[in-house]
């Protein structure tokens, strides 16, 4: 007589990195409390909350840079990890191309920065001076320089600022294309759920502890959300599209079907400050 067949259960894959349990307190006063979170390979987890909500702190508890008060992180053995800032300021004296700017990360390698570049859509920016690069061009710039370290966890911190509104979504889309080819874990900082909404697997709402977590659509109608960002935001929720016939290149320029650029002014005033 054969055993009846045992069904498997779906394998989980273990976390890059976790937390359990992390409190986080300065000169007394505390700024995380009981957070508990974890970023898997191949998932795109983003953290969203006011300004003074704990999100840096936590990357920085979750990258090794702050040691928490109270409980415990935990990362996968010899995890290479991605990061990109929220900001970075560089010198306008000081005459940098985004060779040589990527080339301080370690990597020498020509081929290498021209291929990660052209990964994020930015290869033509090799020879440009970082100085002048438009807003959407710089943050495609630090995610190059984020994925040279070939990582298992990319850590990005508001990765679209000073980019408009249409430069948003593609970037995030750009992210999202990333983790499937890199089959890395992402863990993304963010403000706006209503753009990262189709760029993330989970979201985790921080408000120094976690007010609540889940899909960006049970977040989006979650009481603790709209208790968070108020009735005139939270509404505001519907997932944005940008409806047109036309694409965007990295500086924002306007491309049509046949490939035709239009040079006209899309971006705003931006600063790498």
């Amino acid at each position: 007589m054969n055993a009846p067949a045992v069904s498997e259960a779906p394998l989980v894959a273990a976390p890059l990195v976790a937390a359990y349990g992390v409190c986080v307190a300065f000169a007394g006063r505390e700024v995380l409390h009981d957070v508990t979170l974890a970023v898997r390979p191949g998932r795109v987890v983003t953290l969203i909350g006011p300004n003074g909500a704990g999100k840096s702190t936590l990357v920085r508890v979750l990258l090794g840079l702050t040691k928490p008060t109270h409980g415990r992180v935990e990362r996968r053995a010899n995890l290479r990890i991605g990061y990109m800032p929220q900001s970075l300021t560089i010198d306008r004296d000081l005459p940098m191309t985004v060779r040589r700017f990527l080339q301080l990360s370690g990597v020498k390698d020509a081929a290498t920065l021209e291929r990660t570049l052209e990964e994020v859509g930015a290869a033509y920016t090799i020879g440009q001076a970082v100085q002048l690069l438009s807003g959407g061009e710089f943050q495609r710039v630090l995610l190059a320089r984020a994925l040279l370290r070939n990582p298992d966890l990319l850590v990005l911190d508001e990765p679209v600022r000073s980019v408009d509104v249409t430069g948003q979504a593609e970037l995030y889309d750009l992210i999202g294309k990333l983790r499937q080819t890199h089959h890395c874990g992402v863990l993304m900082v963010s403000h706006d759920l209503h753009l990262v909404m189709a760029a993330t697997d989970e979201v985790i709402c921080l408000n120094q502890h976690v007010c609540c977590a889940g899909t960006p659509e049970s977040v989006g109608r979650h009481p603790e959300y709209f208790a968070l960002f108020g009735p005139t935001i939270a509404p505001s929720l519907a997932v944005y599209t940008h409806a047109h016939d036309h694409a965007h290149d990295a500086a924002g320029h306007v491309v049509d079907p046949d490939g035709t650029v239009h040079h006209h002014d899309h971006h705003d005033g931006h600063s790498h400050g």
